[in-house]
Parts: structure tokens; C-alpha cells; sequence
């Protein structure tokens, strides 16, 4: 018995429980819903009610559960790396920037490798590759049980892309996306998705940092406020809350997102920045930051990714590589849109609440 879904006893949101765990509690409303075990037939009976989730049962989303790793003190994460390999839509760097971000975390950040879970397609283990259903139950993981304390990290390498909003939420009336491995049957999972399974349950003094190396990923977590500088240099706060008042923000936590691109951007997977083998240049331009002693705050951070960016050249040099835009790649199908521009990117700053960028930044 791994991995099964319960409610919630207080507010009925689907959380997944851990084998032979006896009670579990939500991170959303803090509830501690018991759950009693059948002492004749343990795998059958539990008196918490059993959630289907809605991809089980069906022939694209087999009913499998990413095993949560055991987690050592108050630091997890969750890193998906895509290089759709074998298909038309492959890229080169993905896997490498899940492999890159895994060793800054252990070796700058103290992450155990133990509390990171890693989905690659490159993984012998159906419940660890990166599709639309195992992604998804591994954000459900990365957010259940968090405490005050608490620092979650999930990042995110792969296409990205935008669908139409129609609920006039957006402001552009787009939806940004994630490309799971099996987008083409599964579907994309948009913000509204990540936002309410990553955002909205963190509860007062947890962090979560979220890293997307992605096209048109500028909002993809639909955070409230977008970092914006003006010609001087000086930040302010550009207002992404929706126009309906539908609250987009978490549970008292703190949420940020860095983001290799504005919503109408494309991002690239190039060997133009690391010189040795492929990344995506937003991850690369991340670390390379930490490495080098350049993230002393969010705004050192976001600075130092887009020097290193424009430095090397990026935007102009790296036409003829792949370009991590289905947007281009998928124009002609379905709900995909054309592109809206060249190629271009510039890493972007979103977050749950308005702050100084000259806050220190840690992990």
C-alpha cells in the first residue's frame, strides 16, 4: 500500500498518504485526519475515505505514485528534467540542469539527497518519470506536511508553452504551461493547476522557491506580483492578481518563483553558456550566479542571470539550437499557439506578496 489518496478530515483536500502512516495532517487547514488500519486484512481496509485521482484508471495515466524519498529535516524539493527524447519535440539540456540543480542544493544549500525527489525520463522507475500524473502527485508531496521553518524547492526544465484563458483571469489571456512527457495525451498542466496544488497551501513561515527554465514561463506559477525595473534601474511591483478577486496568493507562507522569460518570451537550451555541454541557459545563469557569489539577494540574483544573459550574447547567438518553444515547434496543432516574437529571454522575479528585492536570499 503506497501512496494512497484520503480526504482530508476538515477540508476535504486530496492528500497522500505515506505507507503504515497512522494519521496524517493537511497542510492547508492543519487537520489531523486519523486513519485506522483493519487489523485481518491491513491492505484493505482503511476508514479514512479513499480518493480516486482523477488520471487513474485510464490507459494514459496508470495508477502510479511517486515514492516520497524519507525526509531528513526541513528541506525538500522536487526536480523535473525533460528532454522528450526520441520524439520531434527533443531537447538536449534538460536532464543535465535536474543533475546540476540536485548538486547545488546538497553541496551550497544542505539539501539531503534523501528529501529530493528527481523525475527524469531517463528513470528505470515508471513512478519517477516525468509525466503529467507523476508531476503532479510529486507537487502534492513537496507541500504536504510542510511546518514553519520549512524550505521547499521545485524546478522545472523542459518546454513550456501557453493555452487560452477564458475565465478573464489573465490579464493577457493566456494560461502559461508545463509540458509533462506526455503532454500530447495527457495534457499540459497550466498555472491554475500549479497555484493551487504549490501556492495556495503553504502555510505561515514556509518557503517555497520555485526555478523555471522554461518558454513564456514569466507568470507560470500565477503569483500576484511581477518584479519590473524601470529605465533607471529601480524595481517596482507590477499587480498579475486577477480581475475576479480569486485569491492566487498561499496560506500565510512565502512563495517566489524565478523564471527563465516573460510570459511572451522563449527560452533556449544551448551549449553557449556552459562551453562543455548543453543546459538551459536560465538554469546555468541561476547557479552560476550562486557559484560565483552574485546571490546575496533576490535582486543580486535576478541581476547576476541577466548579465550573465545578455554578456554571452544569448539572445542573438543561440538561433540555431533547439529552442525550448512548442509554441514554434507545434504551431500548426491543437491548442497551440504561434510564437509572438524572436528569441529572446530575459529571467523574470514573481512572488506571493510585494518586498524588498535587497532582502537576503537563501535557500
Amino acid at each position: 500500500m503506497s501512496g494512497m489518496l484520503v480526504n482530508c478530515g476538515g477540508c476535504r483536500t486530496q492528500l497522500v498518504l505515506p505507507p503504515g502512516a497512522r494519521s496524517i495532517q493537511c497542510a492547508l487547514c492543519r487537520h489531523v485526519t486519523p486513519i485506522a488500519y483493519d487489523r485481518a486484512s491491513p491492505a484493505a481496509a482503511l476508514t479514512a475515505p479513499q480518493v480516486p485521482h482523477p488520471y487513474a484508471n485510464t490507459s494514459q495515466h496508470p495508477q502510479y505514485t511517486p515514492t516520497p524519498p524519507n525526509v531528513h529535516g526541513q528541506k525538500k524539493a522536487v526536480l523535473c528534467g525533460i528532454n522528450y527524447m526520441y520524439s520531434r519535440h527533443q531537447l538536449k539540456g534538460c536532464i543535465n540542469d535536474s543533475k546540476c540543480m540536485k548538486h547545488m542544493l546538497m553541496t551550497k544549500f544542505n539539501f539531503p539527497e534523501a528529501s529530493i525527489l528527481m523525475l527524469t525520463e531517463e528513470q528505470t522507475n515508471p513512478t519517477m518519470k516525468p509525466t503529467r500524473y507523476n508531476m503532479h502527485m510529486a507537487m502534492v508531496w513537496l507541500v504536504q506536511g510542510c511546518n514553519a521553518g520549512d524550505s521547499l524547492v521545485f524546478h522545472y526544465s523542459g518546454h513550456g508553452s501557453q493555452q487560452r484563458d477564458y475565465s478573464g483571469e489573465e490579464l493577457d489571456g493566456m494560461n502559461e504551461t508545463l509540458c509533462p512527457i506526455d503532454f500530447e495525451t495527457a495534457g499540459m498542466i497550466d498555472d491554475n493547476e500549479i497555484n493551487s496544488t504549490l501556492v495556495k497551501p503553504l502555510p505561515h513561515g514556509v518557503r517555497l522557491h520555485a526555478i523555471i527554465d522554461a518558454c513564456h514561463s514569466g507568470t507560470v506559477l500565477d503569483l500576484p506580483w511581477l518584479c519590473r525595473f524601470n529605465r533607471y534601474g529601480q524595481f517596482t511591483w507590477e499587480d498579475h492578481r486577477p480581475r475576479s478577486g480569486v485569491w492566487k496568493g498561499t496560506n500565510g507562507g512565502l512563495a517566489y518563483s524565478f523564471s527563465g522569460c516573460d510570459d511572451h518570451q522563449t527560452s533556449a537550451d544551448t551549449s553557449a553558456l556552459s562551453k562543455v555541454t548543453n543546459t538551459g541557459a536560465m538554469t546555468f545563469c541561476f547557479i552560476q550566479a550562486i557559484e560565483r557569489g552574485h546571490a546575496q539577494t533576490y535582486g543580486s540574483v535576478l541581476c547576476a542571470m541577466r548579465d550573465a544573459i545578455r554578456s554571452t550574447n544569448v539572445n542573438s547567438g543561440m538561433g540555431a539550437g533547439p529552442v525550448t518553444s512548442l509554441l514554434q515547434m507545434l504551431a500548426s496543432g491543437g491548442s497551440m499557439l504561434p510564437s509572438t516574437g524572436g528569441l529572446t529571454q530575459e529571467p523574470q522575479l514573481t512572488s506571493a506578496t510585494m518586498f524588498d528585492i535587497n532582502t537576503p536570499f537563501y535557500l
